[in-house]
């Protein structure tokens, strides 16, 4: 994509502000859609919770990409906090697809790439899944379903749409790999449950060159798996973080008190996602950390 001009929703999150530094550095115009009063000349306020942004806004801009929603992992799945996170997503991804829809042809984006994530297929087990595969049951997948259908005004008036089915992004400012690099630096990591449950991950690295790729290929739409090609275990996962922290791993914590502190979110963490990148591979996109350790290597980087 030529030097754009680019409306950013989610800016401040892990994946957001690393977007936005990749697009800054070279050279694109970008605009945050931020919820508080703007303090910078690139901000505007928008309010993803009401479902409204002013279609001014996307006006003549060459893409927009949605990345704003509560973080699903911060807390408990309390009834009211489940209600947050779906009025987040679905009500701000409605809120961007109806205001492209209201512009004129002319001043519509060419692209609209919409968050989305794996929790969209649920609980796989050890069977491999990729973006042709059914949602999955509970809470998660619904959400997902509702997320990506609240897009569809935009998509029906012409947009080019793509949603990020993202994976569990290894990083160390956030994210689950946020809180696992201290406790196993400490000594104290360990697997979850018996170990055997499949993550499906990409480095935050791949995550962005994933993006920018998505916003260039103008032949592609519709859900892209955004994980690294070879999902491993947790027990795996775990192994490797030993090795690159010179870290014993001797800890495990039981399911049982996963569901204790976590209630349902822990179903999210001893849950198997065994997901591959098909269509991204099969649109040429390569992938520059592929295995765990490299990914995991690249955030301490």
């Amino acid at each position: 994509m030529d030097q754009s001009r680019i409306v950013v929703a989610g800016s401040s999150g892990l994946i957001g502000a690393a977007l936005v530094r990749s697009l800054v550095a070279d050279g694109h115009e970008v605009v945050r859609l931020v919820r508080r009063a703007p303090r910078a000349a690139d901000e505007v306020r928008w309010d993803p919770d009401g479902g409204e942004v002013a279609a001014a806004v996307l006006a003549g801009c060459d893409a927009v990409v949605n990345l704003a929603g509560a973080n699903v992992g911060a807390r408990r799945w309390t009834e009211a906090y489940k209600e947050s996170l779906r009025r987040g997503r679905v009500r701000g991804t409605g809120a961007l697809a109806s205001a492209m829809a209201a512009l004129k042809p002319g001043e519509r984006p060419r692209v609209f790439v919409n968050g989305s994530a794996i929790g969209y297929y649920g609980e796989t087990g050890e069977e491999i899944v990729d973006e042709s595969s059914p949602p999955g049951e509970g809470f998660l997948p619904e959400l997902c379903v509702e997320w990506e259908a609240a897009a569809a005004p935009a998509r029906e008036a012409g947009v080019r749409t793509v949603f990020l089915r993202t994976g569990l992004v290894v990083a160390r400012e956030g994210g689950a790999w946020g809180r696992l690099f201290p406790l196993f630096k400490a000594g104290l990591g360990g697997r979850l449950g018996d170990g055997r449950q499949f993550w499906s991950f990409v480095s935050l690295h791949d995550e962005v060159a994933a993006i920018r790729f998505l916003l260039d290929a103008e032949q592609l739409s519709g859900p892209f798996n955004v994980t690294a090609p070879e999902p491993v275990t947790n027990r795996e996962i775990t192994a490797a973080m030993g090795r690159v922290l010179h870290r014993p791993t001797l800890f495990q914590v039981p399911a049982p008190v996963l569901r204790t502190v976590l209630g349902e979110m822990a179903g999210d963490v001893l849950g198997s996602q065994r997901v591959v990148p098909a269509r991204l591979l099969e649109s040429g996109f390569t992938f520059a950390f592929p295995d765990v350790e490299g990914a995991i290597r690249a955030a301490l980087g």
